[in-house]
């Protein structure tokens, strides 16, 4: 396990680039992965990085596993490289579609303005 400090700036972090409520990327998800002849249960919709977010978002800092802890870096490092986290929301054209909705899937909306 991670020792107190690197914990809570993970923590920290991780709370930082994900802007998106358990509810709103539960919601997410679900949209996500619908398609027009069928839709995943609710438990299963996305991916399984976005199902680990959700459960991350749903847990206590104590309640962290080293698979949680794996995944929060991992977040972290994709939303930090991608985004300008200064300067959001940015202005969206049409190229930037994909790159939103795959942002969105690990909890993480540009064009929401940052907590």
């Amino acid at each position: 396990m991670t020792d107190a400090l690197e914990l809570d700036a993970l923590w920290e972090d991780f709370h930082r680039v994900v802007n998106m409520t358990s509810q709103e990327l539960a919601a997410w998800l679900r949209v996500r992965d619908a398609a027009e002849d069928a839709e995943p249960l609710p438990d299963d919709a996305g991916s399984p990085t976005g199902q680990h977010v959700l459960a991350i978002l749903q847990k206590r800092r104590t309640d962290l596993t080293d698979d949680d802890l794996r995944v929060m870096r991992k977040v972290v490092d994709t939303v930090t490289s991608q985004v300008d986290l200064e300067n959001e929301p940015e202005p969206e054209d049409a190229g930037d579609t994909g790159r939103r909705h795959r942002l969105m899937t690990l909890g993480h909306d540009p064009l929401k303005a940052s907590r």
